[in-house]
Parts: structure tokens; C-alpha cells; sequence
């Protein structure tokens, strides 16, 4: 299928049914289809993301997959108040990207589209890459500082992967890149590649703690993970943020797009989500039905921790520390790629 007709899917579940939620503004496409030109094929380990505007706070931060005339969508509800002004969506380095390459949906008051029009304007001017720069590293110790003493083993390793995945998005913000989400490690290489820091690429690695690991090892990683995840979503009742991700329409951007990365060379940039949806089939394992997880599922995935080297709630607060220190040469390097970017417009 063509992305320009998984739009217009995704256009017809909007007027069908979106449209007639309570305080519906309207809707936009995001994250990484945005990138592709219309005739392009759509992946087939992709979904295509939506962001439905509401007014006020209801269902917002909420977000489900669903298959929907042979397109999976995932649907994000997002309070209007986050559009309100150009210079707040401008500062974001998550809906700024989006909205600079967006095709809007519905538009019910033509606000959307008057926020598209100054964020593509000014998407490139120097202070508003610097302020997403900045958004995306206050991100990163958000994520830090979650992880406590009291956190569970598998929420505390989500919050650290997390927290060493979005470094990457520091960069990617500077270099006006997608700041995707499975394949952020691989994006992120090519453009350090680009502007003469690759070698920074390994210190990266080393934070999310796959810098070591062989083509092998991820392999062992992910077969475990699968094994995992089949068990995880026959049973998911708890409605977590993520419940989604751990199903049949998500099993092919889970498992087989990771297998796809680990085939490309890519094993060590792989284990970001690896890590992300292994920790998520502990937790849904752990809440929903704990006598599934068997004594070979826990082996597996402190495997998984030995492998990342945060084997422990202490190791991870310790690679949470680390990650923290790491934020000053981080945006060294930010800096260094966008002076370097010819993209960028001097205020």
C-alpha cells in the first residue's frame, strides 16, 4: 500500500469515528510516515501514527494500535493546549518534527493549520533547534530521575533505556533529523557519520549498554524475547499505556523489524527495543498473570540484564548517574552539528 492511501485510511477512521469524541479540534499524521512522499511504499513493519487534538485533558497521553482497513494506526490523544502557540509546539522537540512535516487530517477551526504554516516557517531558526536540543536532554533526566529505590526491576530498566535512547534525539534534533523511535540508534549513526563524530556513536552504544554484545548474543536475546512476547499478549488485561505494543498487530514491529536490524548488521542498535519490549512483557507478565512467568521467561531476561549491564535496581541507578554526566559532551557534540548544519537559519 502506497502512503498516500494509508493516509486516506487513516483520514476515513477520523470522520468515521474519531470525530465524534467529546471536545474533537481534529487530527494530524506523526512520526515516521510523515517522512515518506506520497507514491512511497508504505513498510510493512510500520504503523502510521495519528495525533487526535481534544480540548482539555481528556484521554490525553493515551495511545492504542489497531488494525483499521488493512493500516495499523496508533492513535494519540493530545490536549489542544499543547498547539495553543507556534513557539510552544516550536520548543518540543516530539510534535515540532511531526507538525513541520505533517498532512492534517481534520481541521475543524483551521488552527492546525495556521500552527503548521509558523512551525514550518521557523522550524529551522537556530533558537528553536537549541530549545528542542534542550527539551529533549531535560527528557533524558525526567527519565532519570524516575528510577528510585522503590521503582520495580522492569519499570526501572524501561526509564534507563529510555533515558540513554532519547541522547540520540538530542542529536537527531540538532541535525533537523526524524527523532524516530525503533531505529533511533541506526538514524543516529549515519548522521554522526555525516559530521565527522562516528566515533561517538560507540559511546552511545556503550550507554545503552549493547556496545559489547556479539550478533549472536542479540540473536539469543531476541528468540528469547519472542518466546516472551507470545506469552505476553494472549494475556495482557491491564490497561498499561504501552498494552498495545504487546499484541498480534504490533508483533511484526516488535520481533520481525528487530530481526530486520540484526540481518542489516544493525544487532547492536537493535537491543534498544529489544530491552524496551522485553522489560514490558516482564511487567505484563508480573501484573496480569504471574504464575506464567516461569522460572525459564526470568532466567531469559536477566540474561537480557547481565547482557545490558544492569543486572540490579542499583546497577541501573548507577547507568542512570552515568547517563546524567554524560549530558555535557552530549550537547557539545549537539552544538558542534548544528553550526555545522547548513539547514539551520541564523535568528
Amino acid at each position: 500500500m502506497k502512503a498516500r492511501q494509508a493516509r486516506e485510511v487513516a483520514r476515513r477512521w477520523m470522520v468515521e469515528e474519531a470525530s465524534g469524541l467529546p471536545g474533537f479540534c481534529g487530527a494530524y499524521t506523526a512520526g515516521s510516515t510523515n517522512w515518506l512522499a506520497d507514491d512511497t511504499d508504505l513498510p510493512g513493519m510500520s504503523d502510521l501514527d495519528i495525533m487526535v487534538v481534544l480540548e482539555g485533558q481528556k484521554q490525553s497521553g493515551t495511545r492504542g494500535k489497531f488494525l483499521y482497513h488493512e493500516v495499523v494506526l496508533e492513535a494519540s490523544y493530545l490536549s489542544n493546549d499543547r498547539l495553543q502557540s507556534p513557539e510552544r509546539v516550536l520548543g518540543d522537540y516530539h510534535l515540532a518534527p511531526s507538525l513541520r512535516t505533517t498532512k492534517v487530517l481534520v481541521d475543524r477551526s483551521g488552527h492546525l493549520t495556521e500552527v503548521l504554516a509558523a512551525v514550518t516557517r521557523d522550524y529551522a531558526k537556530r533558537r528553536w533547534v537549541r530549545q528542542r536540543c534542550l527539551n529533549a536532554r531535560d527528557k533524558v533526566l525526567q527519565y532519570c530521575g524516575s528510577v528510585n529505590q522503590g521503582t520495580e526491576l522492569y519499570d526501572a530498566v524501561i526509564a534507563s533505556l529510555f533515558a540513554a535512547g532519547i541522547t540520540t534525539h538530542v542529536l537527531l534534533a540538532a541535525g533537523l533529523r526524524n527523532p524516530t523511535v525503533r531505529s533511533r540508534y541506526v538514524a543516529v549513526r549515519e548522521l554522526l557519520t555525516q559530521y565527522g563524530h562516528i566515533e561517538f556513536h560507540e559511546r552511545l552504544l556503550e550507554l545503552l549498554g549493547s556496545a559489547r554484545l556479539t550478533r549472536g548474543q542479540v540473536s539469543r536475546h531476541l528468540t528469547a524475547l519472542t518466546e516472551i512476547f507470545d506469552a505476553a499478549k494472549k494475556i495482557i488485561k491491564t490497561p498499561f499505556p504501552f498494552a498495545t505494543d504487546v499484541s498480534d498487530i504490533s508483533r511484526a514491529m516488535a520481533i520481525d523489524a528487530s530481526w530486520e536490524l540484526i540481518t542489516r548488521g544493525c544487532h547492536r542498535e537493535a537491543m534498544f527495543w529489544i530491552g524496551v519490549t522485553h522489560s514490558r512483557c516482564q511487567k505484563v507478565l508480573s501484573s496480569d498473570a504471574p504464575e506464567a512467568l516461569t522460572p525459564s521467561f526470568k532466567d531469559n531476561y536477566q540474561e537480557l540484564l547481565d547482557g545490558l549491564g544492569v543486572p540490579t535496581s542499583a546497577a541501573v541507578r548507577r547507568r542512570c548517574d552515568e547517563i546524567e554526566q554524560f549530558l555535557l559532551r552530549l550537547c557539545i557534540v549537539a552544538d558542534d552539528i548544528s553550526r555545522k548544519n547548513h539547514e539551520i537559519e541564523n535568528d
